[in-house]
């Protein structure tokens, strides 16, 4: 496969379905067979439950808020008004698709910083505006999570699967539109490591813009394209 093909967040296999299943993210159709699958499918039922008790935890940081009256009013005329839809109100903030659609991609990227952080050890706080990737590719079982910190200037992996081969190393691109690929080192081994980013690329380093992991020789590649192929890859996402 090429570096520069398209691979999107959703090609994350079970484990992602069932971390959004989890989140309540998924597409009715998908979560009403998720659902299915649960009761049929050991394996996919420890996912689920494994996900359930990574974020269980972050509901304790959260305070109860008493919702608006007018909320659950709203939700009751939604529900049970016997209204025709030719005399429904105008559309809503909360009926507007892009809304959802917006919403939904918000969870994911918090998926991703809230699976990155554990692993990474950083302290939860304010995202300053951070950009996170989860990086698969098909076929491959070499999954990563990054998490890009302007502010820091550094990239942060989290290495969730896969090892690389005898004699071999990871190398991370960055790959922006039809540009060719542009190295950002060899990662080190370990499930956390970081990359310093030079202060005169950070500013390419935007939402859209592709990461890339190849497999290549001991110490990286030595001709500064990748020459091995290509393990992971994803875009980056502002949280």
């Amino acid at each position: 496969m090429s570096i520069a093909d398209d691979h999107r967040p959703d090609e994350g296999g079970d484990d992602l379905v069932a971390a959004e299943f989890v989140l309540g993210v998924l597409p009715v159709e998908e979560r009403a067979a998720a659902a299915r699958r649960i009761g049929a499918e050991p394996d996919f039922l420890h996912a689920v439950e494994r996900w359930e008790g990574h974020f269980a935890p972050m509901a304790s940081a959260y305070a109860p808020v008493e919702p608006p009256a007018s909320v659950k009013a709203a939700i009751d005329r939604r529900l049970f008004s016997q209204q025709p839809a030719a005399a429904a109100r105008p559309s809503s903030f909360w009926s507007s698709l892009t809304f959802w659609r917006g919403l939904a991609a918000a969870a994911v990227a918090a998926l991703l910083l809230a699976v990155a952080i554990p692993y990474m050890g950083a302290p939860v706080g304010e995202p300053r505006g951070q950009l996170v990737a989860s990086l698969v590719a098909d076929g491959s079982d070499v999954r990563y999570l990054a998490v890009y910190d302007p502010s820091a200037g550094e990239v942060s992996l989290s290495h969730v699967s896969g090892e690389r081969a005898a004699g071999k190393d990871f190398q991370l691109w960055t790959i922006e539109g039809g540009n060719i690929p542009v190295s950002m080192g060899v990662i080190p081994s370990g499930q956390a490591v970081r990359l310093p980013v030079d202060p005169a690329f950070a500013g390419k380093l935007t939402a859209g813009v592709k990461l890339a992991i190849s497999l290549e020789p001991a110490g990286g590649s030595p001709t500064g394209q990748p020459t091995g192929p290509v393990v992971s890859v994803g875009d980056l996402f502002r949280l």
